[in-house]
């Protein structure tokens, strides 16, 4: 590992997790949680949270003992080996890229009409601004990588200065506001809906994978790789607590539901007027840009990394305008995902994607415990915590989404048939 000039430092790491989580997911999902929990919302997110929290554990033990630039790849591989099964669950993380992207473009889409009509219709507008916002990250992307690093560096600073500005507001608002009854556990949803919330809303915590990737240029890793892991998960866990209870609490479930896609703005006017929703808004744009400036470029490096590791076909390690050619792979599918699919379906897609890949690297975090010196029972733990996730949210779904639910196990049996057929064509051209 490095310990050069060159090396990041804790806060770095910190800021690397806070700003995978706190990306474009909370303004996407929150309207989504409270349809489905109302006044439990904060206790769905808290849920969220511990599973994000115990999947940490295994990351943390993972990157230390295999520091990666590939990350969840690596441990994958590391688990069970460059197999089917490896190759499978891999493939699914880079769906799941696309699937995010979509979610961030689709919250970008949501609010971006609040602000500017292009054509007077704001579903058409929506489509618009979903396409427009994917095709401008996709462009820097191909300009100049240290332009997106820049866009994400300022957009962290910005984003959370408003969040947290959102939250001190809105606690002090709470007091004497005629909504604050909504957060009493009478109008909380059963116990089994208030779990599905916390799941179909996952995604917003998936971001702290992102760390593992940055480990084999972090100083003191031994020390500081469980600090960046638990620091930024526990500060986003309590940070999305406490704007679910603003929200919930300052508005009423009717307009909450009115304001579903954007209701982070609807819930700051309330506090400070107008501006208030022009200023969250605007932050929910630059948030989820940002985000997809990211995530463009993420989501590329793993379709590379997988081809390397004969998990895609090689022709994905093949370059376009000096770019891998699994970026402008990945633009065309989210392109597709965000205009044709409805924001449930594919937050329900992209929750069910991260929760069976950490299932999976918390067992193998599990099964490589003396070697990773991990403890047994909280990989364990997680392990179970994220399958049984994954299994309440594909029931409960079926039900009321059952297209969600359908594209969700079709993405995944797709990605294991197809690594099975890639695998069997490439072991008979070596015969």
């Amino acid at each position: 590992m490095k310990k050069s000039k060159d090396s990041i430092k804790l806060k770095d790491a910190i800021a690397i997790g806070i700003g995978g989580m706190v990306g474009g997911g909370i303004f996407a999902v929150l309207g989504l949680a409270v349809s489905l929990a109302k006044g439990g919302t904060p206790l769905a997110f808290l849920f969220a949270g511990i599973i994000a929290l115990f999947t940490a554990y295994s990351y943390s033990k993972l990157s230390l003992s295999f520091p990666d630039r590939g990350g969840t790849v690596r441990f994958v591989n590391e688990g069970f080996g460059k197999g089917v099964f490896s190759g499978g669950i891999n493939n699914v993380l880079w769906i799941s890229y696309i699937i995010m992207l979509s979610l961030y473009a689709s919250a970008f889409g949501s609010y971006a009409p609040n602000l500017i009509s292009i054509t007077g219709s704001k579903g058409i507008d929506t489509h618009i601004f979903v396409s427009g916002v994917i095709l401008l990250a996709t462009l820097i992307n191909y300009y100049s990588l240290k332009v997106v690093g820049q866009i994400e560096s300022l957009s962290v600073f910005i984003k959370l200065f408003i969040l947290l500005a959102f939250a001190g507001i809105g606690i002090y608002g709470l007091f004497g506001n005629a909504n604050l009854s909504q957060l009493n556990p009478t109008n909380w949803e059963s116990p089994f809906l208030l779990l599905t919330g916390g799941m179909v809303i996952f995604v917003a915590y998936e971001g702290f994978e992102l760390i593992a990737n940055a480990v084999p240029d972090l100083e003191n890793p031994k020390k500081n790789v469980p600090r960046a892991y638990f620091v930024s998960v526990g500060f986003v866990v309590l940070l999305y607590i406490i704007i679910a209870m603003v929200t919930v609490g300052s508005l009423s479930f009717d307009k909450i539901a009115t304001a579903k896609d954007y209701v982070l703005a609807a819930a700051a006017k309330p506090m400070i007027g107008q501006i208030g929703f022009t200023i969250m808004t605007v932050a929910a744009l630059i948030s989820t840009f940002s985000a997809i400036n990211a995530t463009l470029y993420g989501g590329s490096r793993v379709s590379y990394e997988l081809a390397e590791d004969d998990e895609l076909p090689h022709s994905f390690t093949d370059q376009f305008w000096n770019k891998p050619i699994g970026l402008i792979i990945t633009v065309i599918l989210t392109l597709l995902t965000a205009n044709f699919l409805n924001l449930e379906s594919i937050s329900t897609s992209g929750s069910a994607g991260f929760l069976l890949i950490f299932a999976v690297v918390n067992y193998v975090s599990f099964r490589k415990a003396e070697k990773i010196k991990s403890n047994k029972t909280i990989s364990l733990i997680g392990a179970i915590l994220s399958s049984t996730a994954f299994v309440v949210l594909i029931v409960q779904q079926s039900t009321s989404n059952l297209l969600g639910v359908s594209i969700s196990l079709g993405i995944i049996c797709i990605c294991f048939i197809a690594e099975w057929a890639y695998k069997k064509k490439v072991s008979k051209t070596k015969q």
